[in-house]
Parts: C-alpha cells; structure tokens; sequence
C-alpha cells in the first residue's frame, strides 16, 4: 500500500504524518451510498423502485461476488414483494440484532412509512438510503426532488442531506456511524437523478478509513438489546390514554443529542477527507448581504453562481443544509452571516395549500424573536429534476435585492396564471476555463448511453482530470430520445445541470436534425460529429438549412460517419455505439488515442464479456473502424441562408402548441397557462399518432404478389405500424402502389387488399417479416422484408403518403367481418392503440393491441405502473386512441400496488351506475306517459345489458329518444346524463409481473375472489422490466436477474394454478408466438365470462438478452412453449356448468431436448454459464425438471373427470 508524507504544524511542534495514498473511483452517487452502505450493513431487505434501485443491484452484486463489509462478512440481501415488505423486514432484522440497511424512494418511501414510526420509537439503529424522487400527483414522474423525503419529516428519522457524489461517499457513513451511537434511525438521501445517476470522479472511502470510528460500545449496547428467549422482553405493546403522551415525550433527550453527534462525526470525516462538513456548511463572502438557504444539489450550481458573482463584487452567500431532522436552529442561526438583509430559502417541493413549504417554515421558526433577523422569503424550483441553472440563482440573488422582493416565488418556469415566477434570464457559462463539455444525441438502446459512461470512466481513470457525466431521457422504453452530457476539466466540477454551452456535440441519429435543435448552443468554434447514411453532396442536400447556418456562422468543424453501416457489416446490428465511442475519442484528443483504444477494449470485456467472445470481437472491429470518418466542407455561403420552409400541420391547436413542442424537447419553454383545463394531468387520446419519428434503421417492404393475407404481420406488431387495409373501388384510387383482389372472406370479395406500412412510426424490429406466411426462401417468396431506411428518399414519401390516405380516407370493414373468430378477420379491427413508446421488438404490446382491436369501442383500463403504464401513457404520448365514430379506451393509471383494487373500483361504479340505469327504466316503463315503442326497448335493454353486441345495437335506437326528449322528459334527463354506461363495458386490468406476483398481488387475490365481472392481463415478462430487469416471484428458477446476480434459487410462482383454486375464475396462458389462435380464443372467452378473468401472457423482454435479437420475439415465445419453458392452458368455469372439465391443456407434449438450447439463447441464463460455471448445469438442470413437474401436473388436470 502505497502512502504519503503530509505536514501538520501546531504552535510549537511539526509533524509528519503518514498519510494513506488518495484512492479516487469514478462511480454515481448510487454506487457512491451502496459502497459506504455495504459497509456497515449486515442485512440489506430491497425491493425496486427507481431511481434507488442500483443501490440494492450494487449490493447485491457485492454479496455474491464475496465482497467483506467491516464485520469481515458479505451482506445478506433479501428481496421483499414489496417496499412496506422491506420495511418489516428491515424492523423485524434490527429488532433481532443485526445493522441492516434498505433503499428507496418516492411511493416506495411511503409505503415505508408506518414502520418507520415504529422503528425510529423503539431506538433502533438503521440507515435508509433514499434517491430523493417525485411522488405521483396529476401525473407520474419518476424524476427528483424532495417531496418524498419531506413527507418523512414527522417519522422520528434523523434526515441527513447530501449534493453531490463526493458529499455521498464523504457523509452516507456520517448517517450509519450516527446510527449506532445516537440508536435515532436515518434517512441519507441526496437528488434522484442528478445526483444518484450523476457520474463523478471522486475520492473514494474504504473500510478501514471508516471502521475505527464505530462506537463499538453502543453497538455492543444494541445487540444486548437484541429479542432474545434468554432475556425477553415486550416491544410493540399497546398503551392508554393515560400514559401515552408522557411516555412519547421521553425520547427528547435522544433527539437533543443527534445534531452534537452528527456534527462530531463531520469532523471525523473532515480528518480522513480534508474536506470540512458542518451541519449547516456557508459558502460565499463573510459580509454577504443576501444568502440562499437549501440542500441537495442545487447547492453545487449555486456555490459555481457565487464565485461568478463574487468576482463581480457582490455579496451573496449560501447555508447548504445538511442535517435536516433534527433541526437544529443554533446551528443555522450561526452558519447566517449577521449581516445578512435577505435569506431566501429554496424548497424543491409543492405543498399545495400550506402557508410554506417544509425547510422555509424550519428557518422561519428558527428567527422566531431574533432581534435584527434578516427578511425571510421562500422560492420553489427543481420540481421533477426540472433543470435548475446558474442563470436561474443569479434571478433569486437579483429578487432578493430587490425593495420589494417576490415572496413565495418559483424559479425555472413561467408562471402567466398567478405570476409566482422569476423573471427567466439567458443561459451563461460560469464553470470557468478549461472546462471540456460535449453532448450525445441518441436513441434509446442504441447503446450511446453505456459508451458514454464508460467514455468519462475511461477519461476519470485514466487521466488528472475532474470529470462528470450525466443522462437525460424522455419517457419511452428502448427507442426514445437519449441526450448524453458529458464534462471534464482540470478543477472539481460542481456543475449539477445540463450542458447548454458544449463544445462537442455528437448526432448519433440523423433524425434528430429536423426533430430537435441539436446544434443550440454549440460553442464557436466546436466540432459536430454525425452519424448518417447519408455521404457528400447528398449529407449537403438533406442537411437543414438553419443547421448548415448555424455551422458557418459558428466555425463549426464538422465531421460524419455511416456507423450504422458499419454496424451492419460487422454484425452488430443498429448498435452504433461503439464506432461512435472511438470516433469521439479520436476527433477530440481528449485522451491519446492509443490509450483510449486500449481502454475501451478493456471496458468491451467488461461490458459484453458475459455475452460471449463472439461479441467481445465485434465490439473491438467496431473500435478499430472508429476512425472512418470523413470531414465535411462547411461552405461560407451557409451563413446567410435562411430557414427551410415550415412542414405543414393540419393539427388540432393542442398538438401544435403542447404536443409538438414537448416532443421536440422543448417542454421547458411551456407556461403555465399551457396547461389550463387539464391541471388534473388529463390528456387527449391519440397524441401518439402526430409523432412520426422516423428514426428506425430498417423497415418492412410488402411485396403483394407473395402474400397470403394471413394478416399474422399486423396480428404480431408492437407498435400497430404495418396494417391491412381493405378498400372498395373508390377508395384504392387514392393508393400509389400495388393491391390484391380479395377472394375471401365472403363479405369482401372483390375489394382491394394492400398491406400498408408505417414507415415513419416503425422501430424496425423485423418480428412481421420472422412470422409472414408468405415467406418462403426456398421457393423465392417474400411477401415481406426489410429493408434500408432512408427518411428522405422518394420512395419513403410515396409510403408515408400511403399510410396517411388509408389511416384517415379509408373506412375500416371491421363491421363486415366477425373480427373476434380468427386471427385473419381480427387484424382488419382498427387498432385502438398505437405508436407507443415501448421497446423496438416488444413482447407486451401487441396484446394490449390485439385487446384494443377486439373490445376497445367500449374499453376502459385500470394499468398497474410499470413498463405497461410508461408506455401506454406518457406525456406527450398517448398511443391509445379512438375509432371512426370518437369511441376508445378510456385508461387510468393509479399506483403500483393497488392496480386490480382500483380496476375493481371502476367496476363497482359501473354497476352501480347500470343499477340506477335499470331503476329509471323500470321506472318509466311503469310511467303511462312513456310511450309503448320506448317501453319495448328499455325493457329489452335491462333482458340483455350484460350482452355487449345485443345492448350496443339496442343503445342505437334508445339514444336517439332519449337525446330528443331530455328537456321535457325526467327520465330522459336521468337516462341522458348516464349514457356513457349503457353499453357493456368491457373492463380489463392490465400489469406486469412485478405488480401481479408480488407487490400487487394480495389486491389480485381479492379482486378474483369478489367474484365481480373483471378481466386481468398479466404481462409475464418475468422480470421487473420498468425498473431494469429485477428478479421477482415469476423469475424462473437459475435465471440470472437484478437482485439475483448468482441466478434465482427457487421455482417460478404458479400464479394461474393458484387462481383456479376459487373454481370460478376464468384462467388462461397463452404466448401468441406459440399459438396465436389459443391466444385470440382466451382472450374472447375471458371477456365473455361473466366473472372474474385472469390471463397470463408471456413476453419476451429487452432485458432477457434474447441473443437472436427482439426481432425474434414471437418466434422465441414459440420455443418457449415447444421446449416446455412455457405452458398453454385455459381454465373455464363455465365448461363445468355443461358437466365438462373446465380445465383445457394447449400445449402439445414438449420436446424437452429442446430446453436447455433455449435457456442458452437468452443471456439471463447464459450468463450463468460465463459468471458461475460449477453451478449452472445443476441449476439448468433443476430448471428443466421443474418445468417438467409443472407439465405433468397440467396433464393430470387434463385428464380429470366431471
């Protein structure tokens, strides 16, 4: 171990001090709390949620690796089914002697807080670690501030506040090291985001820096307080009145003691660290007149907005708080210069309805009868890691200078409703010289985000620099906007919001060049790099003119780089990342380009070699062809050139003046007003439709004279993007391109069939061309193909064209076909939701299609959060939308755990509605003003209004009468205002796996047990897939997972088994891969069974690491089931009224030489094989005799009889 001489001078003596070698990681603030947590914990109990989740995935991964915390052991981790599960779990481990740590935030932080009443009572030592997030209001937004970790105040936990990933690794032991001698619980957080997912360059703590500061007295004193049968004691006991609120006082003592105890600590970090921490910490000018007080990482822009100031002769100042509970107001009063006029305190929440938000009442309860106390104002900003700039704390300094400053203010929008905003003030750079800053343009999945965190690792380690990474995303799965923002420098970077003076901006998706203005901002004189397929004069001719003007106008270097053809030539598919990676290396120098070649090489090992040396060498061609770039000329001439001429819209004014201004990532430019009649977060279906990204790499092309109109392409399709369109001799006149003469079936002979692409809406995942009946290479048939993207060639335009005469021109025929008794006759239904922002490939979305296309006229949907939810409904996006006559899903998201309660909720509404529907019929059928015609069909009405085809047909002739009669007639009125019930709703239920087997499911159990006419759609992927792939109760058994990085230990949970126990559920699984007939037949009968359904689909997931690629999702589902991976069933109730066994078996006897070849071709197992060779045949193994047991006990339901 290598150490250093430091020199410390007293009054009279010199020391030499032997000094341990500074160790430095470049690491988030995630990994940053997980590092220090691992520590000191002894259990961990976690459950996902974002952005907390690598927190746990960090520790987990530590303990399987062997990893010793200061005790000399590796911490036992145990996933929960739920956060309020962890929480117990967490209570009930300290309360039997052992330091455990958990890791949360937002709802999951909630769900926790009734235990942490409990624990923070009973003196209990234990640090939660919290990546401080939103909670879901008006809308979702699983983005940072302190609205969760404020709704903690009143727990009993000492709160302790960090800013940045230095402050994390410096003071998250702080929290664990004052745990165990004040026995008062802790909640560490720092900013979900731009914090926990900010990647820095920091000095890095290790166990021996920290385990000498244990107060191993106190710990021993906390496992004597162990429960114990050998010395037993009562805990968790009842009390009365009597006695209750004196016995709740006698904890003040323990409370008075954190803040000297906290503060102790600090000191002893400031010794290891060199860096000094206080409870209150002031930066800024000792005479500052006007001072900011607030924490967490606003606290780092503004320190970088004080020296700008500073050296313009202000006097400004900030009190960053650290320890927030207990509030120690002798500390705050001391850390306030005294000649302070103004302190204005920043809150990063909304309490609507308060006299002030949390911190802002702290301080001004703290001044309570100071003489001379400086004026208290309070601002908000950062709400959902809304940006937060220097420009934005220069208008705060400026309002406090103010004679009359803005009070109770927000900062960072633009309030022209109740005009509480700041005046916005243009973006400066303050970070000062020699700061490096660069940003990436790309798209989800593409891989830019992986280079670009192990670019700025590369860079951390390997060079003196400070460096800093940090990534923002919109809300769509793999496929959507990714910005990467990168900054490296020679001093600390204290730079905690997005770049917006880079001097490097790379493109890696040409798309964006008309979508988003890449170029704002660009630094005169900065480099371009784009990635195009586009070369020469034609990059010259497709190249938007306010672009070419900005790159003449600026010196812009400019560089390009076809590195998706790269990509395909060394079999990489569209992940373009790693040629882009080198060729930023070898433009910008940042490095040498040898060591940068060398390094990215080692990280390719690291990244991908668990995937195989097959992948390792693509990834190394991809670096060595990194250097293909080509310079382009910018002319002079561009300067003056002026914009391209404005695509026309015909859109609604919402879409034009929110919807496009929120997809070309200019949200932040919205005022408040923009917002007005939708403040509850309503948003109108069918915005998804006006996207048109254009950004696939690959499309299908439909070649007609080999088609067999199976319609299996459009059945299959995530996104609704390839349709068939059937057309009379009108209609087709307006299609450039070739059609069918359709022979079958029997109501559209004669009509013209064309299957029509959606080129500008495709993500490119070839699964249509993988399942298309009408390809046959041995006979040279290809009904469908794919083929190169090219957003500006003609033949582009010509199906763009196409596709919207026959989305809005063309009628749909549904009408004149069954669309519910064969695959065929169900894709000619217009898909009722469409576009959505899920995964290129994905598993789950074409049944949430096909449910659309069946029963979406009169469709409403309670969605558990989670993939199905963030997809299904973002803003902008709502890919649900309406058919010809306006109708369409109507959906609803609530939380994560309650998603079949409030399904139910909607149910019960529904019924008692339709009951009030029948009285009033009843009613006035019995009336002898009603006359005889209307009487008939209200009777009618109430005999078939649980039959959706009979009460639609007779609701067609009742609406009319009751619409003519509702201003004279009482029950017409009645009837009128209750319209929206009488057709049969179909109400279906709709959540992934982690909702249905753990977290949500005793909500699942009781909503089948109700008995009540509900339908549920379980998206088996397996996994948590919306927090990053966890493990969860339907991770099968040796499948390596987050949160089971050695490989899951115990079986799948049989969730559909479980359910047929009540005997009256409908139960189904299916895999439309497999058998998309079985898969249409459960669906039409779980809709059908007046009872409770429940259907299990399985679904192939981006983080299964198919290694065929997604494109083969549906044909995966297929050897899923014909290995026996997976099951067919369905389990009807109804059959056993006809004295027939309710039980059906669908699949066919698997062919299990099969199973262990499919488990290979997925990397959650196959990494098993690379991590923990020893164990992986005998997991393999026990996967394969489970699935087995499973099959057979299938086949004895079969074979029962009734």
């Amino acid at each position: 171990m290598l150490y250093l001489l430091r020199i410390e001078k007293t009054k009279n003596y010199t020391y030499l001090i032997m000094a341990k070698e500074k160790k430095f990681i470049t690491c988030d603030g995630n990994q940053a709390a997980a590092h220090i947590s691992y520590m000191f914990s002894e259990c961990a109990c976690i459950y996902p949620i974002t952005p907390s989740s690598t927190m746990a995935e960090y520790v987990d991964e530590w303990a399987a690796a062997g990893r010793k915390n200061i005790f000399g052991e590796t911490v036992s981790v145990t996933e929960m089914q739920s956060e309020a599960g962890a929480a117990g779990a967490v209570h009930g481990s300290i309360q039997a002697g052992a330091l455990t740590s958990t890791y949360t935030a937002s709802q999951g932080l909630l769900l926790m807080i009734p235990n942490m009443y409990k624990i923070a009572a009973e003196k209990m030592p234990a640090v939660f670690h919290v990546s401080a997030r939103t909670i879901a209001s008006h809308t979702l937004c699983i983005f940072g501030d302190h609205q969760d970790v404020y709704a903690c105040r009143q727990t009993g936990f000492a709160m302790l506040a960090e800013g940045s990933v230095q402050e994390v690794m410096d003071l998250a032991g702080v929290a664990h090291l004052s745990t165990i001698k004040s026995q008062v619980p802790f909640l560490n957080f720092f900013d979900g985001f731009r914090t926990s997912h900010e990647i820095q360059k920091i000095e890095m703590l290790e166990n021996d820096d920290l385990a000498p500061l244990i107060d191993q007295e106190k710990l021993a004193e906390f496992r004597q307080r162990a429960l114990s049968p050998l010395h037993p004691v009562m805990r968790g006991m009842a009390e009365n009145p009597d006695t209750f609120f004196t016995h709740r006082e006698s904890c003040n003592t323990m409370y008075n003691n954190v803040p000297g105890i906290v503060e102790n600590y600090m000191k002893e970090i400031s010794k290891i660290t060199g860096r000094q921490y206080n409870l209150f910490d002031y930066y800024g000018a000792k005479d500052a007149e006007y001072v900011i007080v607030a924490m967490g990482s606003v606290t780092e822009c503004i320190r970088e907005t004080i020296d700008y100031l500073t050296k313009q002769g202000k006097k400004v100042g900030l009190v960053a708080v650290h320890l927030f509970r207990p509030f120690s107001t002798k500390h705050l009063l001391a850390a306030v210069p005294s000649t302070c006029k103004v302190l204005t305190v920043l809150d990063r929440t909304k309490e609507p309805g308060a006299n002030g938000d949390p911190l802002y009442l702290d301080v001004c309860e703290s001044y309570n009868g100071v003489k001379n106390a400086p004026k208290i104002i309070a601002g908000r900003y950062g709400l959902g890691s809304n940006d937060t700039t220097p420009a934005q704390m220069i208008s705060v300094y400026e309002n406090a200078a103010m004679n009359e400053p803005k009070h109770h203010f927000t900062v960072g929008i633009v309030d022209d409703v109740t005009f509480t905003s700041l005046p916005k003030k243009e973006e400066i750079a303050v970070s000062g010289e020699g700061m490096f800053e660069a940003k990436f343009f790309g798209l989800g999945a593409d891989g830019t985000v992986g280079a670009n965190k192990n670019s700025i690792k590369i860079i951390g380690d390997n060079t003196n620099k400070y460096c800093q990474a940090y990534f923002s995303y919109d809300s769509k799965k793999s496929g959507g906007f990714t910005c990467s923002h990168l900054r490296f420098g020679d001093n600390q970077i204290r730079s905690t919001y997005l770049v917006t003076t880079p001097n490097f901006v790379a493109c890696h998706v040409q798309a964006y060049l008309k979508m988003y203005d890449v170029t704002r901002g660009l630094r005169k004189n900065g480099t371009f790099l784009l990635n195009t397929i586009w070369d020469g004069e034609e990059l010259v001719k497709n190249l938007p003119n306010k672009v070419k003007r900005y790159f003449a106008q600026n010196n812009i270097t400019v560089y390009y780089i076809n590195a998706t053809k790269i990509a395909q030539e060394i079999g990489l598919g569209n992940r373009t990342n790693t040629i882009l990676q080198s060729a930023f290396f070898r433009i910008t120098e940042v490095i040498p380009v040898d060591l940068a070649v060398e390094q990215m090489k080692k990280f390719i090992v690291k990244s991908y070699g668990k995937k195989g040396q097959d992948v390792v060498d693509k990834n190394y061609a991809a670096v060595d062809r990194g250097g293909e770039y080509k310079k382009l000329t910018v002319d002079a001439s561009w300067a003056n050139l002026a914009d391209d001429k404005e695509e026309a819209h015909n859109d609604p004014k919402f879409i034009h003046d929110v919807v496009r201004t929120i997809n070309a990532q200019n949200g932040d430019l919205l005022p408040v007003s923009a917002f007005k009649g939708i403040e509850c977060g309503e948003w109108p279906a069918g915005t998804a439709a006006y996207e048109k990204r254009g950004v696939s790499t690959f499309v299908p092309v439909w070649n007609a004279a080999d088609c067999v109109e199976c319609n299996n392409c459009a059945y299959v399709c995530p996104h609704s993007c390839i349709r068939p369109i059937v057309m009379d001799a009108d209609e087709v006149k307006g299609i450039k391109g070739d059609v069918r003469e359709m022979k079958a079936p029997a109501a559209l002979k004669g009509m013209n069939f064309r299957i029509q692409v959606g080129v500008m809406d495709c993500l490119g995942c070839g699964n249509c061309v993988d399942v298309c009946l009408g390809n046959n290479d041995e006979k040279g048939k290809n009904a469908l193909k794919m083929v190169p993207f090219d957003p500006s060639s003609a033949a582009t335009a010509t199906e763009a064209a196409n596709w919207d005469y026959a989305v809005n021109n063309v009628k749909s025929k549904q009408n004149l076909v069954d669309i519910t008794a064969n695959v065929k006759n169900s894709q000619l239904a217009t898909p009722l939701f469409e576009f959505s922002g899920a995964c290129s490939g994905c598993g789950e979305t074409p049944y949430v299609k096909l449910i659309s296309q069946l029963f979406g006229e009169r469709e409403i949907v309670a969605n558990a959060t989670g993939c199905s939810s963030i997809y299904s409904g973002s803003i902008p996006s709502t890919p649900y939308t309406t058919n010809e006559k306006g109708h369409g899903p109507a959906w609803a998201n609530s939380l994560f755990e309650d998603f079949c309660e409030f399904g139910l909720g909607m149910e019960l509404a529904n019924e008692k509605m339709r009951a009030r529907i029948e009285a009033v019929m009843n009613d006035a059928i019995a009336s002898d003003c009603t006359p005889a015609d209307a009487k008939e069909l209200f009777k009618s009405w109430i005999e078939n209004k649980n039959d959706a085809a009979k009460s639609s047909e007779i609701c067609d002739k009742i609406f009319p009468i009751i619409d003519a009669n509702k201003d004279k007639c009482n029950h017409c009125k009645q009837l009128s205002e209750l319209k929206g019930y009488m057709i049969k709703r179909s109400q279906w239920i709709i959540g992934g796996d982690g909702a249905s087997y753990d977290i949500g499911y005793g909500g699942l159990d009781h909503v089948i047990a109700s008995g009540k006419n509900v339908n549920i759609l379980v998206l088996d992927t397996e996994v948590y897939s919306n927090t990053g792939g966890q493990s969860s109760k339907a991770t099968p058994l040796g499948a390596i997972a987050k949160f089971a990085a050695s490989g899951k230990r115990v079986r799948k949970k049989d969730l559909g088994m479980i359910a047929t126990t009540y005997g009256y559920v409908y139960v189904a699984q299916i895999a439309m891969g497999a058998n998309p007939a079985q898969c249409l037949k459960a669906l039409k009968e779980a809709e059908a069974y007046d009872g409770p359904s429940l259907v299990i689909a399985y679904a192939p997931c981006i983080n299964h690491g198919l290694k065929a690629g997604m494109g083969k999702a549906q044909a995966e589902e297929k050897k899923a089931v014909e290995c026996g991976y997976w099951h067919l069933w369905r389990f009807n109730p109804a059959l056993e009224a006809e004295g027939k066994n309710p039980f059906t078996l669908d699949s066919k006897e698997p062919d299990y030489t099969k199973f262990q070849d499919f488990l290979k071709g997925e990397n959650r197992y196959a990494s098993v094989m690379k991590m923990y060779p020893s164990e992986a045949q005998e997991l393999f193994n026990a996967s394969e005799e489970m699935a087995k047991k499973r099959y057979q006990s299938y086949v004895r339901m079969s074979k029962m009889e009734y």
